[in-house]
């Protein structure tokens, strides 16, 4: 490194830490800067754990018509650093309109409804595709897409973003841009008449309203150059992940949906009265929406640190990567839970598992009882219970 190249590298390095000090954190960046620097989150480092709850659906939200967005960012809740969500309903014939997000990349579950995507990559290649409930897409960072009511009927999904940090109202949207540009750019751009744009909004549409798209996707205006990997994945139409005797999980990562490098889905299935186990990701920061029921999370945070949490339908939950966690449902129906995670392969430690794979005489002397005690542990991997624990 040149001397000016080191001057410039020190001044830029003495800039970030001064804003870092200023603000009690380090600058925002794409994904948790706290934990990728090793700095202590100073919302997780007092005497008690925070809050890790947010009503999303009882939030006010973006409302255009019969369309809304809904979203729980750090500014909502300051815990979840590491991944956003948002509960988007759209009315018939309306449009999220075409956009892109520079900081994050786009998961998405469908509720109800069906919904219809077109998403372009860097190479020019566009794929349409339809969803259905219990379908999943994905849309890497930074490539442009829509989002379009399908039918007669609205749409309800929910998105999830790995960064806490993105809002999904800051998101670049076209009508935005070519609105504030002026004409004679846009006329150079396209080869087109000043005039062209004359009528063309000057603000954000956001939600655009117009008549129901075709059953049928139309033709892209270049005709189609579909991208070598799908955005879509039919989780729901998939058999489960795992059957257990208190619930059912289904799971999808990059293992099954490639083009899914940074994020990873489940949806779990907790019959009344069953337990998703104690237990933590060595990996990824998790994200819950409580699709139906009602639920309980318990979060362990280390040095005594316990804090528990009623999540009812169309609340959200957020888990610290590494964090110690389960969820019960206490209502008296099936409950079902959407979960984010924002790394692209999935990984759990089950403390069921721990326990089983140490020796009698190792835990014996770990907590001081007898080693016979631990002879009437599960002896393997327990994943959810039933009402009355494993094997019962």
């Amino acid at each position: 490194m040149s001397d000016p190249q080191r001057r410039e590298f020190l001044v830029t390095a003495a800039a970030i830490a001064t804003l870092a000090t200023l603000t009690g954190a380090p600058p925002a960046m794409a994904g948790d800067p706290s934990f990728m620097n090793n700095v202590p989150d100073p919302s997780l480092s007092g005497k008690d754990l925070p809050t890790f709850k947010f009503a999303l659906e009882k939030s006010e939200g973006k409302v255009i018509g019969n369309s809304s967005g809904k979203e729980a960012t750090v500014t909502q809740l300051p815990i979840s650093r590491g991944l956003a969500g948002v509960s988007m309903r759209l009315e018939p014939g309306a449009m999220r309109e075409l956009h892109w997000h520079a900081t994050a990349a786009e998961w998405a579950f469908v509720i109800e409804g069906r919904v219809r995507t077109t998403v372009i990559d860097p190479a020019g290649l566009a794929e349409t595709n339809d969803f259905d409930p219990g379908d999943v897409w994905y849309f890497p960072r930074g490539h442009g897409h829509m989002l379009q009511c399908l039918g007669d009927k609205p749409c309800h999904f929910i998105l999830i973003f790995d960064n806490g940090y993105f809002s999904e109202f800051g998101t670049f949207s076209i009508t935005d841009w070519i609105g504030h540009i002026p004409k004679p750019l846009l006329a150079k751009n396209f080869g087109l008449p000043e005039s062209a744009f004359d009528t063309f909004p000057r603000e954000e549409v956001y939600f655009a309203r117009g008549k129901p798209p075709p059953a049928e996707p139309s033709v892209p205006l270049q005709g189609w150059k579909l991208p070598p990997e799908t955005h879509r994945y039919r989780l729901l139409a998939q058999p489960p992940h795992g059957v257990y005797q208190g619930g059912r999980e289904w799971r999808v990562d990059s293992t099954r949906f490639p083009i899914a490098k940074t994020i990873t889905g489940v949806v779990l299935d907790l019959d009344p009265g069953a337990l998703r186990t104690l237990h933590w990701h060595p990996n990824a920061d998790e994200w819950q929406y409580v699709i139906d029921g009602s639920v309980s999370v318990t979060l362990f945070g280390s040095h005594g640190r316990v804090r528990t949490e009623q999540l009812q339908q169309g609340d959200v939950g957020y888990i610290p990567q590494g964090y110690g966690h389960s969820i019960e449902n206490v209502g008296s129906k099936t409950a079902r839970i959407l979960i984010g995670f924002n790394a692209g392969i999935y990984e759990t430690i089950d403390l069921t598992q721990w326990i089983a794979a140490n020796p009698a005489d190792v835990l014996a002397t770990n907590f001081g009882q007898p080693a016979e005690l631990f002879a009437k542990f599960p002896q393997r991997d327990v994943f959810v219970t039933g009402r009355n624990g494993p094997g019962k």
